[in-house]
């Protein structure tokens, strides 16, 4: 005997960020309905300081969804604006906004967060980032049960990937987008069925990615070149490491770590090397290759291209 069909879900979708769209796109494909999209208000950005809009709500009306951008979600406008819509399910992703119990509690069947990395690792607003850093070889997606604490709510599902080798941040939020698109309609799809687990974390084992501060993007040349090439990993393509040359920003987008003989190292910062592919810095073990970078006020250059446009001698020193 065929089993009755499932009534589709009320989903309040929470977005903010690039990394929340391609789950927003597949909801929005999937049997359920997204009753409302929650985004922050549009914020000065840029040079001009113009209002930018965030890419969820660039989609949401692309999508010709219900958007709302109140402050706040967790209180006033915002709050009853969440209630009114009576849904059955938040999804959170990329939000940016710690909700209140208050909040969470609105919809009958809960709220789940996708979160960018395998919780409890990495718990935070830069798991990516943090994760490259590191050096990390294994990463994922992980779609939670919110709770009032950040990042330690019950574990619906999770998705595993490796890490490429010069894999930096741009290419892994993508993949990781998608991974975790993938893996909110399945989770979405659990609860409709009833039959979405509840794995709880083991707190024992949790770290944290905390966002990245204006002085994090600034490269330490007597730190060792395998550092700084994850560093250079982890911070590109935006906001980009950066170093200084003749007092203007250099940001540094590409590079890899290497050995260099006694006879070629220099003191942290100073160019000893050029080759086809770029120039090497001395760091405070071994050297770095810069491959691609970014002038102040210029556009994304290979460092071949660089070298043919401004003047860099050996023994030079960037970031003094």
């Amino acid at each position: 005997m065929p089993s009755s069909p499932q009534r589709a879900l009320r989903i309040a979708f929470l977005g903010t960020a690039d990394f929340a769209v391609p789950l927003l796109r597949a909801l929005a494909a999937a049997p359920d309905q997204i009753v409302g999209v929650f985004a922050p208000p549009d914020r000065p950005a840029g040079r001009g300081r113009r209002p930018r809009a965030p890419a969820v709500k660039v989609a949401a009306r692309e999508l010709g969804l219900s958007l709302h951008q109140p402050p706040r979600v967790s209180r006033g406008e915002g709050l009853e604006q969440l209630r009114h819509l009576t849904p059955d399910l938040l999804v959170v992703a990329a939000f940016g906004e710690i909700l209140t119990e208050e909040a969470l509690s609105v919809a009958k069947l809960g709220a789940v967060n996708l979160h960018a990395s395998l919780l409890p690792r990495y718990r935070g607003a830069a798991p990516i980032q943090r994760a490259l850093m590191a050096g990390e070889r294994l990463t994922g997606v992980t779609l939670q049960w919110m709770a009032v604490e950040m990042d330690a709510g019950d574990i619906l599902l999770q998705r595993q990937v490796e890490i490429g080798e010069e894999e930096d941040f741009g290419s892994l939020h993508d993949r990781l987008a998608a991974l975790g698109a993938a893996g909110g309609v399945e989770g979405v799809a659990l609860i409709r069925q009833g039959a979405a687990p509840r794995l709880p974390q083991d707190g024992s084992q949790a770290t944290y990615a905390p966002p990245i501060r204006r002085e994090q993007l600034v490269i330490d040349w007597s730190r060792p070149a395998g550092d700084l090439a994850l560093l250079v990993r982890a911070l590109s393509p935006l906001p980009g490491a950066r170093t200084t040359r003749d007092g203007e920003i250099l940001k540094i987008l590409s590079a890899r770590g290497g050995k260099k003989t006694a006879a070629q190292r220099g003191m942290p910062g100073e160019i000893i090397e050029f080759t086809s592919d770029g120039f090497w810095v001395t760091g405070g073990e071994g050297a770095l290759l810069v491959r691609r970078l970014q002038p102040a006020g210029r556009n994304v250059m290979s460092a071949a291209d660089y070298l043919k446009g401004y003047r860099l001698e050996k023994g030079e020193r960037l970031g003094v």
